[in-house]
C-alpha cells in the first residue's frame, strides 16, 4: 500500500539550504518503502494572503477551493491527495517565513470549506527548519509549524531525541555564523541536523503506513436506529 508525501519549502530562495534539507528528508521517507514523494518550492510562486472573505465557507466547487486565483489552485489538489505534509522553512526572526505563513493561512479552505472542509483531518505533518546560527529561534519556528498541524487536526511528528520538534539544520559551520562563501548548501555539512531530518521523515512515513493500513482494516460500528 503506497503512501504519498508532499514536501513544501517556504524559502524565497529556490535551490537553497531549505530546499536541499527538505529533499534529504523526502529521500529518507522514500527509503522506508512504498512511499511516493513530491517536492514544491514556494519561491517565485504567487501565494497571496488569506483575506478572510469567507467565500470558501459556502461557494466551493469540486475544482475551485478558494476565491483567489493564484498558484495555490495548483497546490490544493496535491495537499488533498497527500497522506502527509513535510513543511520546511528558514527561520526568520524566530518564526517561519512569510511565504510559508501565507501557504498555511490559505489551507483554511481545507478546514472550513463547504466542499473541501476537513480534508486535512488525520493527515501526518512533519516540520523542518534551517537556521543561520544556533539559538536563533529554531524551536519556535518548528513549533509554529506543529501548532498549525494541530489546529488543522493533523497528526504532528517530532523527531524524538535528535531534535524534539522536527528536523533542524544549521547553515553555518557548527551554527557559529562562520561559513564558506563558495558552499551554497552548507546545511549538508551539518551531519547531526541531517540526522534529525531523516529521523523525523522516517517516523512520519512509518506512521502513514500504519494509519493507511489501519483505516483499510477498520470497520466502524453500525449506528443503531
Amino acid at each position: 500500500m503506497t503512501v504519498k508525501i508532499l514536501g513544501v519549502s517556504g524559502s524565497p530562495i529556490k535551490g537553497g539550504n531549505a530546499d536541499v534539507f527538505l529533499q534529504e528528508a523526502l529521500k529518507a521517507a522514500e527509503a522506508v518503502g512504498d512511499v511516493e514523494t513530491e517536492f514544491i518550492s514556494l519561491a517565485g510562486m504567487d501565494i497571496r494572503d488569506c483575506i478572510h472573505v469567507n467565500w470558501c465557507l459556502k461557494n466551493q466547487t469540486d475544482t475551485q477551493f478558494c476565491h483567489q486565483e493564484d498558484d495555490m489552485r495548483y497546490i490544493y489538489p496535491k495537499v488533498v491527495e497527500a497522506d502527509a505534509l513535510f513543511l520546511c522553512t528558514p527561520v526568520y526572526i524566530g518564526r517561519m517565513t512569510g511565504p510559508m505563513a501565507n501557504f498555511l493561512d490559505r489551507l483554511r479552505v481545507l478546514v472550513h470549506g463547504n466542499k473541501h472542509g476537513g480534508k486535512l483531518h488525520g493527515k501526518v505533518g512533519a516540520g523542518f527548519a534551517v537556521i543561520w546560527y544556533r539559538y536563533g529561534g529554531m524551536e519556535t519556528a518548528l513549533l509554529s509549524l506543529l501548532q498549525a498541524f494541530m489546529i488543522f487536526e493533523m497528526l504532528p511528528i517530532g523527531a524524538g531525541m535528535p531534535s524534539l520538534f522536527g528536523g533542524a539544520g544549521v547553515t553555518s559551520q557548527h551554527g557559529t555564523g562562520k561559513f564558506d562563501p563558495s558552499d551554497y548548501h552548507e546545511v549538508l555539512q551539518d551531519a547531526y541536523g541531517i540526522r534529525t531530518a531523516r529521523h523525523a521523515a522516517k517516523r512520519a512515513a512509518e506512521l502513514c503506513h500504519v494509519l493507511k493500513a489501519g483505516r483499510a482494516a477498520w470497520q466502524p460500528a453500525a449506528k443503531e436506529g
